[in-house]
């Protein structure tokens, strides 16, 4: 390959023919075309339709009085008054597949709550416990979702929050989220300097 300087540019001697990038934008347009019809098909690899069909969007549009129900038992229990819109269509949609019963739980812990207005969400879980224990558990999976940003039980737990997840809510002001390690292995064991 040569390079030639005209009209003070550097241009190069050999270029991708015409006719090779309508090739490669074709074959692009077609597998993205592919990807789309295929998509709400049966009978695809397991996790492809997933993709397609896992955004809170495409599923929150059918269950709105059950997201909104959601949101207020959420709103009971975390002492919050707002959530960010997508985090809490993933975090519905997703304890909703995790669960055929979630829905009527929430709409059961809803009732409960208005019935029992004067228990603290801090001790919901305790004081519906004895009554219900499948709904106490419905409690401790929203609270789950929401602060630790995780719906399922182990091997299939899913992440739906990692830097929105509201347990680091409290430190916001003096901790940074950790992503990463920030200095050498164990640095946390040394002494800072001029300590």
């Amino acid at each position: 390959m040569t390079d030639a300087m005209q009209d003070g540019t550097l241009r190069s001697s050999t270029s991708p023919r015409p006719a090779r990038r309508q090739f490669v934008a074709g074959a692009c347009a077609a597998a993205a075309w592919l990807a789309f019809t295929m998509a709400g098909r049966s009978g695809l690899p397991p996790g492809f339709a997933r993709v397609f069909a896992a955004t809170p969007a495409a599923n929150a549009n059918s269950a709105d009085s059950g997201y909104d129900a959601f949101i207020a038992l959420s709103q009971h229990l975390t002492g919050r008054t707002g959530f960010d819109k997508t985090l809490g269509q993933r975090v519905y949609v997703t304890l909703a597949r995790s669960s055929s019963q979630f829905g009527q739980h929430v709409v059961a812990l809803n009732t409960w709550l208005q019935n029992h207005g004067g228990v603290p969400s801090d001790t919901v879980t305790d004081a519906i416990k004895s009554d219900q224990p499948e709904l106490a558990a419905t409690v401790g999976d929203v609270m789950r979702a929401w602060y630790l940003g995780l719906v399922g039980e182990s091997p299939h737990v899913q992440v739906v929050a990692y830097e929105k997840a509201l347990m680091f809510d409290p430190v916001n002001d003096v901790l940074t989220i950790p992503s990463y390690c920030r200095d050498v292995p164990f640095y946390w064991t040394q002494k800072p300097g001029g300590a």
